[in-house]
């Protein structure tokens, strides 16, 4: 019994930092604002010849087309008066295979998350308290390695993003349709690197925040009881 306790909690550890970082992801996916921030800043008005308002237009039905059961993205915007589909067959292909996964980030997001809900429901409402420590203990621990991870994100980002971005496609994708022109496929034109070089940095960011708060408040708990002496109730 004792054996099968500490493999939950080693369980529950391991799936914080899963959690923390495909929650991030989600974020990122359906953030209007990191859309905007990168069509501005990466002036992708003047890129693409599409004003503020079909940019605005796109963001919105892309992550539309995320969380739909679609199966190909048909996106119709106006440029210089005339109305146009944005993505051809090739940047149709690809977001299909982006589409898969994002669904995956999100089964894996629930599947961690029940998880983590479902022991950590268990722990607080089990009578003794020491399971409350240990509870505070895994979340410290997968607090931890979270950070560690995302400290090896943002690091990898900083100082070679070029080579993390390509090994990341090759990983990924199982055919080249990634592989787009600059000079005339719009997917490439609203998203250059640079916008996924912040958005990287943005879900590493959120991750380290949401693991800073939850690391925090289990290391405050987890240290206030190891410093009180056990009441009776802990010992039963």
């Amino acid at each position: 019994m004792r054996t099968l306790g500490t493999w939950a909690r080693w369980l529950f550890t391991l799936c914080l930092p899963v959690l923390f970082i495909t929650t991030s992801i989600a974020g990122a996916v359906n953030s209007r604002w990191l859309y905007s921030y990168g069509f501005a800043k990466y002036q992708v008005s003047q890129t693409t010849g599409l004003p503020p308002s079909e940019l605005k237009k796109t963001a919105t039905g892309l992550i539309s087309y995320f969380n739909s059961d679609e199966e190909h993205i048909s996106l119709t915007i106006v440029k210089d008066g005339k109305s146009m589909v944005l993505f051809n067959q090739r940047e149709v292909a690809h977001l299909k295979d982006v589409k898969d996964l994002i669904r995956l980030d999100y089964r894996v997001a629930l599947g961690t998350l029940v998880y983590v809900l479902a022991y950590a429901g268990v722990s607080l409402l089990w009578r003794r308290k020491r399971y409350w420590r240990s509870l505070a203990r895994g979340a410290v621990w997968g607090s931890g390695i979270t950070l560690g991870l995302m400290l090896v994100l943002a690091l990898g980002t900083l100082f070679n993003f070029d080579q993390l971005f390509l090994q990341f496609h090759l990983f990924s994708f199982s055919n080249e349709l990634w592989q787009l022109d600059p000079a005339k496929d719009y997917l490439i034109m609203l998203f250059p690197q640079g916008f996924w070089y912040d958005a990287t940095l943005f879900i590493a960011i959120s991750a380290a925040g949401m693991t800073l708060i939850i690391g925090g408040v289990s290391e405050r708990y987890w240290l206030s009881r190891r410093e009180s002496p056990p009441s009776p109730t802990d010992q039963q």
